[in-house]
């Protein structure tokens, strides 16, 4: 659809069409950070986790979500609000104490949160990951009336893939890699340099090279499933570490030009008396 074919139109103006009663349906947006990650990412890469995550509620939430009907959305890099699914949503009760929630990877008891069934409904399900619509003022509000007008601001003919944001501006955690886009694994394969890792809990980071076959992705998945790639440093630690690029190496750069390199970064980052590299 082009921009003209949505002027003026509203995300109720959608469930109306859709033979739902707007004022049976809360929306939420969910957008909270956790470790590097969000909501977005969990539902790009684990949805049925990110369905698990949403049908755990706080307990003050109650008579907000007393509605038959959720409309979820997640928020991307880029900050757009995107559509995921409608779902029939019915109270359970409290959740059952000590339940891990997928994406804060800590307890949640049944005197503060609530679990709800979700059921997808098949109604704009055409629309899940294409479907961008203006949030207006007050992000805070996760949780809003559907019947207030919220325009649309694009259908896209196909689901978001965010742009590459650049070598040097992407930060990711390793158990996120393999679900990235397939334009940016391939960029990642092609392309050779210095990487920063660094552990969420502890804080210590540790440099290293890549130069082999498989470039970036093809050295960062040694490390997959708690993996230490050979490093003494990171032998016997189960971390999901954050990974970064120091320094992209050019084409005519050889291997020995990029230990070089290495060798340069573990020394302005200390990292071999702050770190974790052992050499």
């Amino acid at each position: 659809m082009v921009a003209s074919d949505w002027a003026g139109l509203g995300f109720k103006d959608l469930l109306v069409a859709a033979g739902i009663d707007p004022r049976l349906v809360k929306v939420l947006r969910h957008e909270t950070f956790s470790s590097g990650r969000t909501p977005y990412i969990l539902w790009k890469t684990q949805e049925p986790e990110f369905q698990v995550y949403q049908s755990h509620q706080s307990v003050s939430r109650r008579s907000d979500l007393r509605y038959p009907i959720w409309a979820s959305f997640v928020v991307p890099p880029n900050r757009e609000t995107l559509f995921v699914g409608l779902y029939a949503a019915s109270l359970v009760g409290p959740l059952p104490d000590r339940t891990i929630c997928p994406l804060e990877q800590t307890e949640r008891f049944g005197e503060s949160s609530d679990l709800y069934r979700l059921e997808p409904l098949v109604a704009l399900s055409d629309l899940v990951g294409r479907l961008v619509i203006d949030w207006n003022a007050g992000t805070r509000q996760w949780i809003q009336y559907a019947s207030r007008h919220r325009p649309v601001q694009e259908i896209r003919s196909k689901s978001y893939e965010p742009q590459f944001p650049g070598y040097l501006e992407l930060t990711e955690n390793l158990s996120e890699l393999e679900a990235l886009p397939a334009t940016w694994r391939g960029l990642l394969s092609a392309a050779s340099g210095v990487y920063l890792l660094t552990c969420p809990k502890t804080g210590e980071h540790y440099v290293g090279a890549a130069y082999g076959s498989g470039g970036f992705l093809g050295r960062w998945r040694g490390y997959f499933g708690g993996g230490h790639g050979g490093n003494v440093g990171l032998k016997g630690r189960e971390s999901d570490y954050q990974v970064t690029i120091l320094e992209v190496a050019g084409s005519r750069d050889s291997h020995h030009d990029i230990v070089k390199m290495e060798d340069r970064w573990k020394r302005k980052l200390q990292s071999r008396s702050m770190g974790l590299n052992r050499n």
